[in-house]
């Protein structure tokens, strides 16, 4: 799993949803550094795919969930083609925070009696203490959460101390103008099922994963850098390969990548029988490289034609 931090723990929107109503280890996280930069803001063109038959068109549009202020991206021909839809369909729908807390309680805690640093071995713990105590946080925040969660939450903690936040990020964008406009959001997934992709892995998977994630800290903004840079060019190419080329956790990739390209897939065909202008939004790693969900629809025969 060399890249499953950055494959995974970023382009989920389960990190919508974990940093909502701020973790209790988040509680006290010192305030944010100076704004990062952004490279050309005034000429980011995010990728933009159609597919379309006589009488329904779905638009399709890899988002980021966190982006640095300043980013200029709602415009030109995503912009037309997002006020030409009647629907706005995103990996999971709105959720009261009150739902989404009992969800993360659900899945993220460790049965009673059980603590996440007695699973540690004396140098994991030496390591993964130290780690803590750069973010000024107690060794004993995530005693409580299982590893998949403490590692999300901390693959998230460099950014937001840089200057990347949700209110910036795609997702807030598109639901501030959808619901201006007053249409119905929908989900293709709940977010009981995306926490329950990560509960499912073994404990020695999530383990391994928070690890990785404390070895990639220290570049980490720089790698996401990278990232929104290749995403503001429309390069799904590139995107895809910094998100999950080098992933090699074959379980993994099925589970939380190419299963649900499928499933989506499926969905968009289906949606095609019915009239109607959608616009579709869901992580950017999704929409590029080998299985994306613009290969699962070819499979079934449904073509994609890149707008931007």
């Amino acid at each position: 799993m060399k890249r499953s931090f950055r494959s995974f723990a970023a382009p989920l929107a389960l990190v919508l949803a974990l940093l909502a109503g701020p973790a209790p280890a988040q509680q006290g996280l010192p305030a944010p550094q100076a704004v990062v930069a952004v490279p050309d803001p005034g000429l980011a063109r995010p990728a933009l795919w159609k597919v379309a038959d006589a009488d329904t068109t779905i638009y399709l549009f890899g988002t980021i969930h966190l982006l640095p202020k300043g980013v200029q991206w709602f415009d030109g021909k995503l912009a037309s083609a997002f006020a030409e839809a009647g629907e706005l369909v995103t990996e999971i729908p709105e959720v009261v925070q009150s739902e989404q807390q009992a969800v993360v309680m659900k899945r993220a805690m460790l049965p009673k009696g059980q603590q996440l640093r007695a699973m540690l071995t004396l140098k994991e713990r030496t390591k993964y203490d130290a780690t803590m105590k750069q973010f000024g946080l107690p060794v004993t925040a995530f005693d409580r959460y299982k590893p998949w969660y403490a590692a999300v939450v901390l693959a998230t903690m460099p950014l937001q101390l840089k200057g990347y936040d949700l209110e910036s990020g795609a997702e807030a964008t598109l639901a501030e103008h959808n619901k201006a406009k007053g249409h119905p959001r929908i989900g293709l997934e709940t977010l009981d099922y995306q926490l329950s992709l990560f509960d499912a892995f073994p404990r020695k998977v999530q383990k391994t994963y928070l690890f990785e994630v404390i070895e990639a800290l220290p570049s980490l903004d720089k790698d996401v850098g990278e990232m929104v840079s290749a995403w503001q060019r429309g390069d799904a190419a590139k995107l895809a390969d910094l998100m999950n080329a080098e992933e090699d956790d074959p379980a993994m990739i099925e589970a939380l990548l190419i299963n649900r390209n499928k499933a989506w897939a499926r969905w968009i065909r289906t949606r095609l029988d019915r009239p109607g202008t959608v616009f579709v939004a869901v992580g950017a790693g999704h929409l590029g490289g080998k299985g994306s969900v613009q290969d699962q629809l070819a499979k079934a025969g449904v073509q994609s034609a890149r707008l931007q």
